[in-house]
Formats: structure tokens, sequence, C-alpha cells
């Protein structure tokens, strides 16, 4: 069936005459209802709305290797935090020490999620090079994180907050024991 028949049929519920729109006219009509479909929304495609949580810049100190307490040793973290991106997902990147001299940066991406009453959760994960010092050997210098935490938003757009996490290797080594830690964070906003 050709298109000038397939559109000039007949509804069956009524006696209308034949659709004006035949052949070329009814190619016209339909893109140029598409293409108004995608021009009415292509302010809001073409630029992303601008975020709503700022960039930070967190600190943070707690324990190292926080279930094990033959191996617990203290931990400072310093991260940096963008501001969502896409779809409340922003990147970090990141430093941690203990006090047994491991180190560890990373980098990553972390999410927000609104709990409402001024709090959140921050879900991430994260993959970076381990040294681990005189602190418990992982298994190999690439470990990856995946953490969460609870932030709770000052008036000052400041976070303060707990997180917990977890860093393995994903038994790309041979030797893999993991490690959790536990540590309280201050998130301060950063104005560009």
């Amino acid at each position: 069936m050709q298109l000038r028949q397939f559109v000039s049929i007949r509804c069956s519920r009524c006696a209308a005459a034949p659709s004006p729109l035949t052949g070329n006219a009814a190619i016209r009509g339909g893109l140029t209802a598409l293409a108004a479909v995608f021009l009415s929304a292509a302010p809001a495609m073409a630029k992303p709305a601008p975020s709503a949580t700022p960039h930070y810049l967190t600190v943070g100190v707690g324990a190292f290797e926080v279930l094990r307490s033959d191996y617990t040793s203290g931990e400072f973290r310093l991260e940096y935090r963008a501001g969502e991106f896409w779809w409340h997902v922003a990147p970090m990147i990141g430093l941690m020490a203990n006090t047994d001299g491991g180190f560890y940066g990373y980098g990553g991406f972390h999410a927000n999620i609104e709990l409402g009453y001024g709090f959140r959760l921050v879900p991430n994960v994260a993959v970076g090079l381990y040294e681990e010092g005189s602190s418990r050997d992982l298994g190999g210098p690439v470990e990856f994180r995946s953490g969460l935490e609870l932030n709770y938003k000052l008036p000052n757009e400041a976070l303060l907050g707990v997180a917990f996490s977890h860093m393995s290797n994903a038994s790309i080594y041979e030797h893999n024991p993991g490690q959790e830690s536990l540590v309280v964070l201050y998130s301060h906003p950063l104005q560009w």
C-alpha cells in the first residue's frame, strides 16, 4: 500500500471525507510536528541546569581498619568533590593517609540523595593507588573503594557527616583482605 492510499483511508466510525493530508503534505505535516517537538525540548537539552549542589573541599578524620582492632590506625582524608553534573552524580578526587604510613590517592564518583530536613545520603565509588607503609598489606597497589555517607547541611551550606567505606583490590591480586574505615567529615562549599 502506498503512503497516499494509507493516508486517504476513511475513518470507520465516521463518514468523513478522505484526509486532506495526502502524499507529500502528510510527510511535511509529520516532519513539521516532529521538528516542533524537538525544538521545544532543545532549550532543556542544550545546557544542563546549574548545579543544585556546590563544589566542596572535604576533610575527614577517623579510623582505618576499624573492624580489625589489631590493625586499626588513624585515618585522614582530603577530597575535592565537584557539584552535580549528571543525575545527582559528580566526580571526586582525594587523598587518604593513615598513621601507619599508608597512603591512598583516588578518583571516582559520588551521588547526592536528599533525604529531607537537611540530611543527605552520599554513596560513592573510587579507584586508586595504595602504598601500605607499615599498615596492612591489601594485596597490591590498585585498590577500589566504595562507601556510604550520611551528611547534615549546616546553615552556611557546609556539610557535617559520617562515612563508612570498604577498600579492597576486588580480587585482581591473589591476596585480598580488604579493610573498612569510619570517618567524620566536614565539607566546606567552594565559591568559584
